[in-house]
């Protein structure tokens, strides 16, 4: 089966606040004073969402109104008092101390030579610095909370098993964690993978040279922007790059959509979004089941196929999925021919849980999967190679 998208106020309280170049040991930063970046783009302080009585330590764009905060560092645990500094010890150690001089939040331990400071860089990543050596002992991009921005990738590191994905805000009031997260798969080719408490929600498909296979509307502008190398041992890097000096950034939203946003100069104009509709919800229609994106969106099974549970299915419960009306016979006839075929379905997402082959031209990959009983479906797709599957064919649209 040859499958691609391609083919498978009135009063009010003025706080005078000054800004700070670094933070350091002699001088840590207090409620009322920030942090700015050299070129003036992004601003470190303290922060109350919807004025509430709850302060938290976060990175967001200078001059943007409203605010848009893009990192947070005490998530979980915000200060609920007037008075706290963020002060960085001579080992390197970021720390958020209250009122009582109790760490509230740290960035860990590391292993200044002689002292160390924090800095704001352009790209509006908090760097812990080593000052003799100038190393980076820490950094807030390898922290990330629910934003991304250019030069800030998620990754997957097979060899070390680090990861470092995006995690939504509970409310757009409430910045600790909430119920989504985005990272990339260990697949190769990987893709993105958005997933609510441990199941899946959605998915980019598998990354094709310059785009995914799950986005059709990823045009050439869009693709451009974005960077996804992966090694032969399956470890990636997802980032993107700002266009046009434009302020930008990649949002995974309270709901578990990932929004990618570049500023006009006035607004917000949103360049992505995912999921796009009902068909883009992981798994809707189950195990060989294809979502079609009409209006409402509605699932069929593939040929060959019928509903699990037709009753179920009728009343527009999908998850259950399809299953075989005829068993495969995994043999040849008397002639010498083989008993099964394939029925390509073009122009759909490539389905999850596929496997990658490597040095196999589009007519190797036929046969391969022609002769392997467990292999159920395959995909040659230009940019990626040979894909095949060997178990129910999930999430395809």
């Amino acid at each position: 089966m040859e499958m691609s998208r391609f083919t498978l106020c009135l009063f009010f309280t003025m706080i005078l606040s000054f800004s700070h170049g670094e933070i350091t040991t002699e001088s840590p930063l207090s409620i009322g004073q920030t942090l700015i970046s050299s070129n003036g783009v992004y601003e470190l302080g303290f922060f109350s969402p919807n004025n509430s009585q709850n302060q938290y330590v976060g990175i967001w764009f200078r001059g943007i109104i409203p605010r848009v905060v893009v990192w947070v560092a005490n998530r979980e645990k915000p200060l609920t008092n007037s008075t706290a500094v963020l002060s960085i010890s001579s080992s390197g150690s970021l720390r958020l101390l209250d009122e009582k001089q109790g760490v509230v939040w740290s960035s860990g331990d590391t292993s200044a030579s002689n002292g160390s400071r924090a800095a704001l860089s352009d790209s509006g990543n908090l760097i812990v610095i080593d000052d003799v050596s100038g190393r980076t002992l820490w950094e807030s991009f390898a922290h990330l909370s629910d934003t991304m921005l250019p030069f800030s990738p998620l990754t997957c590191n097979l060899t070390t098993g680090e990861k470092r994905v995006l995690t939504s805000w509970k409310s757009y009031t409430d910045p600790s964690p909430g119920d989504f997260v985005a990272q990339i798969t260990p697949q190769v080719p990987s893709q993105v993978l958005t997933t609510r408490g441990s199941k899946p929600y959605y998915r980019s498909g598998p990354w094709a040279k310059t785009r995914f296979t799950g986005i059709p509307l990823m045009n050439e502008t869009l693709a451009s922007e974005f960077s996804f190398p992966q090694d032969a041992n399956g470890s990636a890097s997802f980032s993107f790059v700002g266009r046009d000096s434009k302020i930008s950034r990649l949002i995974l939203t309270a709901e578990g959509h990932l929004k990618r946003f570049q500023h006009s100069g006035t607004k917000w104009e949103v360049t992505y979004e995912g999921p796009t509709n009902s068909c883009d919800v992981y798994g809707l229609c189950g195990p060989f089941g294809l979502c079609v994106t009409s209006v409402p969106p509605k699932c069929k099974c593939f040929k060959g196929f019928e509903p699990k549970y037709k009753e179920e299915w009728k009343r527009g419960n999908w998850t259950s999925g399809c299953v075989r009306r005829t068993e495969l016979l995994c043999e040849r006839n008397s002639s010498g021919k083989d008993v099964n075929v394939f029925y390509p379905v073009a122009n759909i997402k490539p389905p999850d849980f596929y496997k990658y082959f490597a040095n196999l031209d589009a007519e190797e990959c036929y046969q391969s999967c022609l002769h392997n009983c467990s292999c159920l479906a395959f995909s040659f797709i230009r940019e990626i190679g040979c894909l095949m599957w060997n178990q129910g064919l999930m999430d395809t649209v």
